[in-house]
């Protein structure tokens, strides 16, 4: 056992209770965490010792899954809980509105103006996030704005990778390309459904690449000028999953990371498997 999950299990061991059983008192279904490997139910403190030991700790989501979101506030409180420097990554903002991230997290934009930020940055319902927006306020855990403009990945949509300028370029990691199993890309023809007769499945899949390189690389970017931090990624599940955001994080550093997918509609513990996950999370609402 190496030195950061040491330490997570000594502080677990004084921890009373896990963050997550809190929810069962709101009549919820009781939820479960179970390891994909072998569907084996984990206790609370296990689950948290395995995160806290990780430099990476993606959470998936619908993203108008309330429940969800319920999950990634749950688990970045138990991190933090635990006395680790948690630090919160977002697809929800890009790279290039970080200023306003910090702003709110220092306190220094009300709620109004931070939304009408927000609501540049990302389509989905203010409320769906507001509980893991004003947690991070509160407790001032930092949050980085991971994602990348829209206009580009149009753009490689449109016109493929090639299209990008040298300046687009240089936002980007080397080494990108549409090269993906079985699995992939039928979760890209399946993205595309019935435009895949209008668009380039090529482009599509470069695009995708291109979003899911832009979200690494920044992640590894911010933990190469702040090490030592906990960084918990929240991104939709088709990002989050091991052949999306993770394997571009594996492919350009060594950081170690864990993945952890709620149920969903497309996210199965009858199909699910350790290429998608490490661990799967069942209970609120499901």
């Amino acid at each position: 056992m190496g030195r950061r999950a040491n330490m997570a299990w000594r502080l677990l061991s004084r921890a009373p209770f896990f963050a997550f059983i809190v929810l069962i008192a709101c009549g919820c279904v009781a939820p479960k965490v179970l390891r994909v490997a072998d569907r084996v139910e984990m206790k609370p403190q296990e689950f948290l010792n395995e995160l806290a030991s990780r430099d990476m700790v993606f959470v998936g989501e619908v993203h108008n899954r309330k429940s969800h979101h319920r999950v990634q506030l749950e688990i970045i409180k138990s991190l933090q809980a635990v006395g680790h420097q948690v630090v919160i990554g977002v697809e929800m903002f890009r790279k290039d509105n970080q200023e306003a991230l910090d702003k709110w997290v220092a306190g220094e934009l009300s709620e109004s103006e931070f939304r009408e930020v927000y609501h540049r940055n990302w389509g989905v319902s203010w409320s769906q996030y507001r509980d893991i927006f004003l947690f991070a306020r509160e407790k001032r855990v930092p949050m980085v704005g991971l994602n990348i403009s829209r206009s580009v990945i149009r753009q490689v949509v449109k016109g493929g990778f090639a299209s990008l300028t040298p300046e687009q370029l240089s936002e980007l990691p080397p080494g990108i390309e549409c090269k993906v199993d079985d699995t992939y890309e039928d979760f890209i023809k399946e993205a595309l459904g019935e435009h895949a007769g209008e668009m380039s499945f090529r482009n599509f899949c470069e695009a995708q690449m291109v979003w899911d390189n832009a979200m690494a690389n920044n992640a590894i970017e911010y933990l190469k000028n702040n090490p030592r931090k906990s960084l918990v990624i929240l991104a939709g599940s088709g990002h989050s999953w091991k052949r999306g955001i993770p394997a571009q994080v594996k492919r350009l550093s060594k950081y170690s990371y864990t993945v952890v997918l709620p149920e969903s509609d497309d996210v199965k513990i009858e199909t699910i498997n350790q290429s998608d996950a490490d661990y799967f999370i069942t209970g609120w609402f499901f």
